[in-house]
């Protein structure tokens, strides 16, 4: 029987699941929806789909190791290994997967290096310190409400204010308005029609607040999070609303990794915000000091930890499995 291991990575948007063999051969691949301890709407069932999908056409009984990397897995470690446990059994395994924070997971799926720094920017934010595969230190990664800062729900965020500014004359116009309001409306269809119909202007103000917190209970911060592409979008246009906005995320990003100290081994960047070539990442890289590799395949990540707890030679099994990746 081929001895398998399974890797998980766990976002705030969608989940990563890679199967692979002992030699570092990918044998299954899944997805699933966001699996967020803290903020996703069913964790477990992103877990269990991403699971179902990778394991297709394999037998459960030659999985001897896993390893889940999520999201807000720090400030909440016992649910989180109970949600990762629950849906390892649902799936038909047995013994139990490894739960580790997502940084670990982003950082092993960008190099086989055993130590340095990783930085996520995605619906969330965080940067850690690794050493010898484990975090020593971490930055941020607080959550939307009280910390991940320039990370996509902070953008979003600061968009819909910028915005209300705007509409009750608090700051001047921006090409926002349009936009998030557009975006707004188009994924709030109980607005109805009368509010479709009007201008944007302050009585529109409360439509906004109902609606941005209607969306986040509703789908937590990954709602917000889905504003960065506009803000990206109308930063590129030189508006100067936007422009500031993706100014003061990159100060952010930059200043929650040299917060850390500094570090032998590579830098990896990793997360949507990151991994693009967005303006963005670019005054991000700008403000960092040396090269840095970008994550490709946090789940990929994870299954090469998996790999090290079988034994001390899987490094070969790493390298195969995450593939080569230049600096950038």
């Amino acid at each position: 029987m081929t001895t398998l291991v399974i890797g998980v990575d766990g976002g705030g948007t969608s989940t990563r699941c890679v199967v692979a063999t002992e030699s570092g051969e990918v044998a299954g691949r899944g997805y699933g929806g966001g699996a967020n301890t803290l903020s996703a709407a069913d964790p477990t069932g992103s877990l269990r789909a991403a699971l179902r999908e990778a394991l297709k056409g394999l037998d459960p009984a030659g999985v001897a190791a896993g390893v889940f990397g999520l999201a807000g897995v720090e400030a909440a470690p016992g649910p989180a290994c109970a949600i990762a446990g629950e849906a390892w059994r649902l799936s038909g395994l047995t013994g139990h997967p490894a739960v580790v924070p997502d940084t670990l997971v982003a950082f092993a799926g960008a190099t086989e290096e055993p130590s340095g720094t990783v930085l996520i920017a995605g619906t969330g934010a965080v940067a850690a310190r690794i050493e010898d595969r484990r975090i020593v230190r971490r930055a941020d990664g607080y959550g939307w409400l009280l910390g991940d800062e320039g990370s996509g729900a902070w953008i979003g965020l600061r968009a819909v204010r910028a915005v209300l500014a705007s509409l009750d004359g608090r700051a001047g116009p921006t090409a926002l308005c349009g936009t998030v309001l557009g975006d707004l409306r188009a994924r709030s269809p109980a607005a109805g029609s009368a509010a479709r119909r009007k201008a944007p202007g302050p009585e529109t103000a409360g439509w906004i607040v109902s609606a941005v917190h209607a969306g986040v209970a509703d789908a937590g911060p990954a709602w917000l999070a889905r504003l960065a592409p506009l803000v990206e979008a109308a930063a590129e246009t030189g508006d100067a609303t936007a422009t500031a906005i993706v100014r003061e995320a990159a100060l952010l990003l930059a200043g929650t990794v040299r917060s850390l100290g500094p570090a032998s081994g590579p830098l990896v960047l990793a997360g949507s915000l990151l991994t693009e070539p967005t303006l963005l990442s670019a005054r991000v890289r700008a403000g960092l000091p040396g090269p840095v590799v970008t994550a490709r395949d946090g789940a990929a990540g994870a299954a090469a930890l998996a790999l090290h707890t079988l034994g001390p030679d899987a490094l070969t099994a790493h390298r195969r499995l995450i593939g080569p990746q230049p600096l950038r």
